[in-house]
């Protein structure tokens, strides 16, 4: 009996010790080779329906609408719904129920307004905007707001918003482009924004799968913020995104994952997040500032910049300036990095080179130097 107890305790302690080895904070990590291989730090197989990813839509049983001047159209029902014409001072206002999804199919729209979205969702579960044929939606003036929000967006959604089809949208705004008060998502499409303010926003995500988006924005390009600090990502597994910027290229409260895609950024700082996370992707940064920066703008996670996979191409420009500048923890675990910069690294907390290439003005490296210690957000 004596024996048998030994044994299944020293089962117990050797299962305890396997379990409990390489774990560090917000993910887990394995390894293989030299180099340290971590797991997604976002729950991706959730973020994109069936129907969020289908780009064709049967309108055999739609309904449709031909915009004209000075009148809205209020859909207030779920279904699909094909909207085409040329008018001004018009808008496509959803309102239907909390468990309605609504499709709008964009037919060779033009609309052109003075203070008003061109498309307002009120209340609905999900409003699917389909792209087909060329679309140019405008707001010229000053937006106005109704009684409880600020609707400041040529697109702009108090719900779920989803962007897909294989169309063109062109959008010009006065305030920001789209904009979803709870996640937004891009699955298709050609979308061309030019803005004042952000060129995609949205309080809990941006999530990108695939399309072709150029984004000129005298703020951000992308950025996501809510009240609550533990919500407002962004995900990009796909697509081509240009953005020029006159602040951050790409902003998110929490996290920044890219699982691929192709990025092209020129801005005052290209990646800025809590936990910025680089598993695949073809990614050059031009910036004036810092290229990838993680600050504490989260409480739900500690600044780190991670990078484990994809080709990465960071020009600075001259002066106080960062290639990589982390207020935590920076590991680089696999990929190429390609920096052109007088500070290739900054970091406060951990830094690990564990794998892939680095090259810091045409010369290959071994380690993470830091060469302005202490961080700045």
């Amino acid at each position: 009996m004596k024996r048998k107890i030994f044994i299944s305790l020293l089962l117990t302690l050797l299962m305890y010790s396997l379990t409990g080895c390489g774990t560090k904070k917000n993910n887990d990590s394995s390894t293989s080779g030299n180099s340290t291989k971590r797991t997604s730090i976002l729950s991706t197989n959730d973020i994109f329906t069936d129907r969020d990813l289908e780009q064709n839509v049967d309108i055999s049983a739609a309904t449709t609408y031909t915009v004209k001047d000075n009148k809205n159209i209020t859909i207030t029902e779920e279904g699909i719904f094909v909207i085409a014409g040329n008018a001004k001072n018009t808008s496509i206002i959803v309102n239907t129920d909390d468990n309605s999804k609504v499709q709008l199919v964009l037919s060779n729209l033009t609309i052109t307004n003075d203070n008003n979205p061109c498309i307002y969702v009120k209340n609905a579960d999900k409003v699917f905007v389909t792209i087909t044929g060329s679309n140019s939606l405008t707001v010229s003036e000053t937006f106005t707001s109704d009684s409880t929000t600020n609707l400041d967006a040529v697109i702009f959604s108090k719900d779920d918003l989803v962007m897909n089809g294989a169309g063109i949208l062109n959008i010009s705004s006065t305030d920001n482009g789209i904009t979803s008060k709870d996640d937004l998502k891009i699955t298709g499409g050609t979308i061309n924004i030019s803005c004042t303010s952000d060129g995609l926003e949205a309080n809990n995500s941006i999530a990108i799968k695939d399309g072709t988006i150029t984004i000129n924005s005298k703020k951000d390009g992308l950025h996501t913020e809510y009240d609550d600090d533990s919500v407002g990502y962004i995900y990009i597994s796909g697509g081509t995104l240009n953005i020029t910027a006159s602040d951050d290229a790409i902003h998110a409260t929490t996290i920044v994952e890219t699982d691929g895609g192709k990025i092209t950024v020129n801005s005052r700082e290209g990646i800025e997040g809590t936990y910025i996370q680089i598993n695949d992707g073809t990614i050059n940064i031009t910036a004036s500032d810092d290229g990838i920066n993680a600050g504490a703008k989260s409480s739900s996670y500690t600044p780190t910049i991670e990078i484990n996979d994809g080709n990465i191409t960071i020009n600075m420009g001259p002066g106080d300036t960062d290639a990589l500048d982390s207020n935590g923890d920076l590991y680089i675990n696999g990929g190429t990095l390609d920096i052109t910069a007088t500070s290739p690294f900054d970091y406060d907390g951990t830094a690990e080179y564990n794998g892939g290439t680095i090259i810091v003005n045409g010369e290959e490296k071994n380690e993470i130097t830091n060469q302005m210690i202490g961080g700045r957000n």
